[in-house]
C-alpha cells in the first residue's frame, strides 16, 4: 500500500510520551477529503475523545476547500473515527484507568482513503522535556566528533 503523509503532530512528540499507536479511519465530507488531498490540515491541537461508544477527533483543523460551495464544512468540527468496537472498548478502558490521553499524531492517505494514527500519550513534565533536549544535543555532538575524524 502506498502512504502519503499529509500532516504530523510534532508538538505531541514534544509534550507527551507516546505509547501504543493505532490506525483509524476518519469520516469526512467531500470538501474535507479534497482539502486533505491538498495538504491543508493541521493537527497541532488535535486530540481524541471517546463518547457514547464512539471515538471523536476534536480540534483537527481541515481548511475549507475554496472551489466548494459557500456552505462548505466547518474547519474544526468534531469528526468520527472509524474503529472496531473491541478497539474502542480497549482504548476507552486504558484512558479511564491509567490517566492517559489519546492524541492524533499523523494524518495520511492510504490507498486513497484518509487515515489517522492515534496514540496513547502521557504528559511530560518540564524536566523531562529538558532531559530530551540535552540528550539530543549530546548525540549531535558525538555525531559531529565522529564525522570530523
Amino acid at each position: 500500500m502506498e502512504f502519503k503523509t499529509v500532516a504530523t503532530n510534532k508538538k505531541a512528540f514534544h509534550n507527551y510520551f507516546i505509547g501504543e499507536r493505532i490506525e483509524a479511519g476518519i469520516a469526512l465530507t467531500g470538501s474535507e477529503i479534497k482539502s486533505v488531498r491538498e495538504g491543508r490540515v493541521s493537527l497541532v491541537e488535535a486530540y481524541v475523545r471517546p463518547e457514547r461508544g464512539e471515538m471523536w477527533l476534536l480540534n483537527a483543523h481541515i481548511a475549507r476547500y475554496d472551489p466548494s460551495s459557500y456552505m462548505g464544512h466547518e474547519p474544526t468540527r468534531p469528526r468520527k473515527l472509524l474503529l472496531h468496537r473491541k478497539e474502542i472498548r480497549n482504548l476507552t478502558g486504558k484512558v479511564a484507568e491509567k490517566g492517559l490521553t489519546l492524541m492524533a499524531t499523523r494524518l495520511y492517505l492510504k490507498g486513497g482513503l484518509a487515515k489517522v494514527e492515534i496514540a496513547l500519550a502521557k504528559g511530560k513534565k518540564l524536566y523531562d522535556k529538558r532531559e530530551v533536549i540535552s540528550r539530543r544535543e549530546s548525540d549531535r555532538e558525538l555525531a559531529r566528533t565522529f564525522k570530523i575524524r
